[in-house]
C-alpha cells in the first residue's frame, strides 16, 4: 500500500467540519469499490468532499456474500487506482480479502468516509443539492451517487405462492450449506450466483437448478491463460453498450467459469424457468414440477432511487443517464451493470468510470468559473467563521 496520504484528515473531523448551513464540493453516497474509486480521483483534484456511506463498515455489500465466494477475476485485474490487490497476481481472491482490501485502501489514502450515515433524500436546490442525512442535512454542488448495483433483493412473487413448510432465502442471507435444511433445495437463478450456490450445496443437498435467463458459458481458463487475460488483450471489455455487440452481450448473462455440463456432472438437476408454486411443489415452464424442501432464491437485487427527488429516473425507476452523467448538471452514477462496458460493475475496472466522472466534475467546477482553489479557500473561511475545521466522502 501506498505510505502518503491524498487527504491528511479523519473521517470523523472531516464529518465535524460540515454544519448544516456548509457546502461541499461533492458528496458521494457509498463507500464500495466505485465510491472509493471516484474518493481517490476527487481527493487527486483537491476537492473538499465526503463519502456517505449507510453501513457500519465500507464494502458493505461484499461483506454480506456468502462465506465461501471468490471473485472470477484473478487479483492483477482486480485493483482500484493507484494500490495493487495484494497476494498471487494468478490467484482469485476471496470475499474477505476484498474486504481486507477496500478497508485498508480507504485508511491508506484517508478518504473521508463517514459510516452510519444513510441517505434519506436527494433533492436539486438553487445550482447544486441537498442531502437529507440520518442526522444532518448535507449541501454540495454536485453529488455521485456510487451505491452500485446491490441495492434491494428481489424475490419474485411466486415465492409467496409456496407453503410456510418450505424453508426460503435470498441469496444475499445465503452463508454456507449449513444454512440450508436437509433435502432438496432448488436455487433459482441463472446467473454466476445461482450457479456457485448450487455447486457448493451439491456437496450436502439434493439441488436443482432454475434457469430461466439465456446464457453465454464462458470457461476460466483457454490455452492455459486466465479469460480475462484474453479479454483485455483483444479488448473486448472495452466495448461499450452503445456498440452493436456491447448491446448483445448486455442481453445475457454471462458465466464465467460455470457450465450446465459442470452442475450436471455433480448431479445437479436444470430446469427451465419457474413460473408457479402451490405448497412444496414448484412448476416449471416446461410442465414439469418438483417438490422441494427449501429454495434459494438467488434472483438478483433491484434498483432503489426512492430516495432520489430530482428528474433523473424513467417510468420504471431506472437511471437515465450517458455514462454515469444525468442531464441534471452536476448529478452521476458510478458502479452501474453495464454502465458503459461491461466491467463498469467490476472491481478491477470501476476506475475507469470513476477517473471519467472526476473529469466531468472538475469540468464542471470550471464552467461555473470557480477554480479549485478559490473554492477550498471559500470553504475554508467559511469553516473559520464557525470555529471548526477547515476540510472535511461508495459501496
Amino acid at each position: 500500500m501506498a505510505e502518503t496520504p491524498l487527504i491528511p484528515e479523519d473521517a470523523e473531523t472531516a464529518w465535524r467540519g460540515v454544519g448544516d448551513d456548509d457546502r461541499l464540493e461533492v458528496v458521494v453516497v457509498g463507500a464500495g469499490q466505485a465510491g472509493l474509486a471516484i474518493g481517490f480521483f476527487l481527493a487527486r483534484q483537491g476537492r473538499r468532499f465526503i463519502i456517505l456511506e449507510a453501513a457500519d463498515a465500507v464494502g458493505a455489500a461484499w461483506r454480506d456474500r456468502w462465506d465461501s465466494l471468490a471473485l472470477f477475476t484473478p487479483r492483477r485485474y482486480d485493483a482500484l487506482p493507484g494500490v495493487g490487490f495484494p497476494g498471487d497476481p494468478d490467484g482469485y481472491p476471496t470475499r474477505d480479502e476484498v474486504v481486507s482490501y477496500l478497508t485498508a485502501y480507504a485508511e491508506t489514502y484517508k478518504l473521508p468516509v463517514v459510516l452510519n450515515s444513510a441517505v434519506r433524500s436527494l433533492t436539486q436546490i438553487d445550482d447544486g443539492f441537498q442531502l437529507e442525512c440520518s442526522d444532518r442535512r448535507v449541501r454540495a454542488d454536485q453529488v455521485v451517487v456510487a451505491t452500485g448495483p446491490f441495492q434491494l433483493p428481489f424475490t419474485p412473487a411466486l415465492a409467496g405462492q409456496l407453503g410456510p413448510e418450505v424453508f426460503q432465502m435470498h441469496s444475499t442471507g445465503y452463508r454456507q450449506p449449513r444454512d440450508v435444511p436437509a433435502g432438496t433445495v432448488l436455487v433459482v437463478g441463472g446467473g454466476n450466483t445461482g450457479f456457485q450456490i448450487a455447486t457448493e450445496l451439491a456437496g450436502t443437498h439434493t439441488v436443482h437448478l432454475s434457469v430461466g435467463s439465456r446464457q453465454t458459458p464462458l470457461p476460466q481458463k483457454v490455452w492455459h491463460r486466465d479469460l480475462f487475460w484474453w479479454l483485455t488483450k483483444t479488448r473486448l471489455l472495452n466495448r461499450t453498450v452503445d456498440s452493436r455487440l456491447g448491446r448483445r452481450l448486455s442481453e445475457r448473462e454471462t458465466l464465467i467459469g460455470s457450465s450446465p455440463r459442470q452442475l450436471r456432472r455433480l448431479g445437479v438437476d436444470l430446469h427451465p424457468r419457474a413460473v408457479s408454486a402451490s405448497n412444496n411443489t414448484v412448476n416449471f415452464a416446461d410442465g414439469t414440477q418438483l417438490r422441494v424442501d427449501a429454495v434459494v432464491w438467488a434472483t438478483g437485487y433491484r434498483p432503489d432511487y426512492s430516495w432520489i427527488k430530482a428528474p433523473v429516473l424513467d417510468a420504471g425507476g431506472r437511471v437515465r443517464h450517458h455514462r454515469g452523467v444525468t442531464n441534471l448538471p452536476g448529478l452521476y452514477f458510478l458502479g452501474l451493470y453495464w454502465q458503459h462496458t461491461r466491467g463498469s460493475a467490476l472491481l478491477g475496472w470501476v476506475k475507469d468510470d470513476a477517473e471519467y466522472i472526476a473529469t466531468q466534475v472538475q469540468t464542471l467546477v470550471g464552467s461555473r468559473k470557480l477554480p479549485p482553489d478559490t473554492a477550498n479557500r471559500e470553504h475554508a473561511d467559511a469553516g473559520e467563521s464557525q470555529g471548526e475545521p477547515d476540510h472535511v466522502e461508495p459501496q
